[in-house]
């Protein structure tokens, strides 16, 4: 009988050139990073363009490009050549690169001038593409490297492929639970780099001690590049003060008021506390808020207040300086922004002004019924209010919790078309009998955009003591209710929570 090897088909036995515990550890790690790097990579982007749909969408739409670049391109040379020479390269160039991701980023960033289309498909294709589609060639060519017999295919590749898998998971809950909350971005970043690379610089020695021929050997120029990303990583200018769970924030002094202080939140002037003085009201759309408050009830009577978004809570620290006795609840996302709160903004929590740390529409839920006077939206992610804040089913729960005098304001940002301010507006008629626009005239027009305040009730809206409060506050805005606001609504349609498309009506870029 002839041996096996003597028969034409039957593949000779051979040894896989990885033993399985390396195999599984480099595939693992390999497709975590890229996870990590996806994640990360939009936060890193988040302070100079925002974070919208359009940015995640640009992020993970480039991270799965850069996924299947690299699959099928590492496939196809690990045919062509032997992976064993590659893969130690590959891993220390990805790693090296990754690295690099922070300072490329943050040098490109700090040149864009604007938040547009262009500057955030720019930004999340440096954050992600080249190190993802590097890191995503590895795999495959492990996967050539274990095939010791055809028979063996589905097995090692399904093998290697389920791991992989399991790695992409473990970085993203590892990232998203635990990592993001207690680690800067640029730490995750440059530490997911240095491992990468130093477990290719590792592989590499491995595979030059098992064969010949140049496998494994890892270019020097690979080695000095991740020391300079390195370098660059800490010299690269940074835009955040503090990095919390959600925004990059920082604050900064007011040059021309010496108590006051400004909340900045990645890309917007989020929120201007007078340490000094609660009452002083530096934002427009803030003083028009505040122009809604005082025309409720008797003039310096207590008030039942949810505010749904903190920021600095000026609204709030207001009520409670010309309303004594006003009871304020604060439902604020961020546990970072309300430390900031409390450690450089004077924060002073008490029984009559409480913070509750949730995202908004949980604690709408959560709301008794009928129990407020006064609900203020003020919550934003980025350039837009949050979408599950502006459906028709948010804005029941806003009008269940409010007694049958009590008033629904919030701040809502657009720009021509203003279509995302129609729809709310359209959204907010479709619950309440009562509502009326604060705005500026060219904004009315439809030739301006920034701030605008809608307002809603169940009772009539005071508009004439609105309007005088506005004058008082030296705003040069209009009320705008009735057959006003009809021909400004138009047709547009009603938000509900099975659609949507808060980003898509939107006009930041105007």
């Amino acid at each position: 009988m002839a041996a096996p090897a003597d028969r034409p088909d039957v593949a000779p036995p051979a040894r896989a050139a990885l033993p399985g515990w390396v195999a599984a550890l480099v595939t693992f790690l390999s497709s975590g990073v890229v996870l990590v790097l996806e994640i990360v990579g939009l936060r890193l982007i988040a302070p100079y363009v925002g974070v919208t749909l359009q940015t995640s969408t640009a992020v993970i739409g480039y991270a799965l490009a850069a996924i299947a670049i690299g699959a099928w391109s590492g496939g196809l040379v690990a045919d062509r050549t032997d992976p064993r020479r590659l893969i130690a390269p590959l891993m220390v160039a990805g790693g090296a690169l990754v690295v690099a991701v922070l300072p490329l980023v943050r040098f490109t960033g700090s040149l864009l001038t604007g938040a547009d289309a262009g500057g955030v498909l720019l930004l999340a294709a440096v954050a992600v593409v080249v190190p993802a589609a590097l890191l995503s060639a590895v795999p495959p060519m492990v996967v050539k490297l274990q095939l010791a017999s055809l028979d063996e295919t589905g097995a090692v590749v399904g093998r290697l492929s389920g791991i992989g898998t399991l790695g992409g998971i473990a970085a993203t809950f590892a990232t998203g639970f635990v990592l993001v909350a207690i680690l800067p971005s640029s730490v995750i970043l440059v530490g997911a780099g240095a491992v990468t690379a130093a477990v290719g610089v590792a592989v590499g020695v491995f595979l030059r001690r098992r064969t010949a021929g140049g496998a494994g050997q890892v270019p020097v120029g690979l080695l000095v590049l991740a020391l300079v990303g390195g370098v660059l990583a800490w010299v690269a200018p940074s835009p955040c003060e503090i990095e919390t769970g959600y925004h990059c924030a920082r604050v900064e002094a007011d040059p021309e008021r010496a108590s006051g202080r400004i909340l900045y939140l990645d890309t917007a002037r989020h929120s201007y506390v007078d340490l000094e003085d609660p009452t002083h009201l530096e934002f427009e759309y803030v003083r028009a808020i505040a122009a809604v408050t005082d025309a409720l009830g008797e003039q310096g009577a207590p008030l039942s207040a949810l505010h749904v978004g903190g920021g600095g809570l000026t609204l709030p620290r207001y009520l409670a300086e010309v309303r004594p006795g006003t009871e304020s609840l604060v439902l604020e996302v961020d546990p970072g922004v309300v430390a900031i709160d409390r450690e450089q903004l004077g924060l002073e929590t008490s029984p009559e002004l409480r913070v509750r740390v949730t995202d908004g529409r949980v604690g709408l839920a959560d709301e008794p019924a009928g129990t407020r006077d006064l609900v203020v939206g003020d919550a934003f992610g980025g350039l837009s209010v949050p979408w599950q804040l502006t459906t028709r089913e948010a804005v029941e729960l806003i009008d269940r919790a409010l007694t049958d005098d009590g008033v629904y304001a919030i701040n809502l940002i657009d720009h021509p078309p203003l279509d995302f301010v129609r729809a709310e507006l359209a959204t907010l008629r479709a619950v309440f009998p009562h509502v009326a626009l604060l705005a500026r005239i060219p904004v009315l027009d439809g030739e301006d955009g920034g701030n605008v305040v809608a307002v809603a009730s169940r009772s009539p809206i005071p508009a004439d003591r609105i309007a005088d409060r506005l004058t008082e506050r030296d705003l040069v805005w209009q009320v705008a209710q009735g057959a006003e606001l009809d021909r400004f609504v138009g047709d547009a349609e009603v938000l509900t929570d099975d659609h949507a498309p808060v980003d898509q009506l939107l006009t930041p870029y105007g």
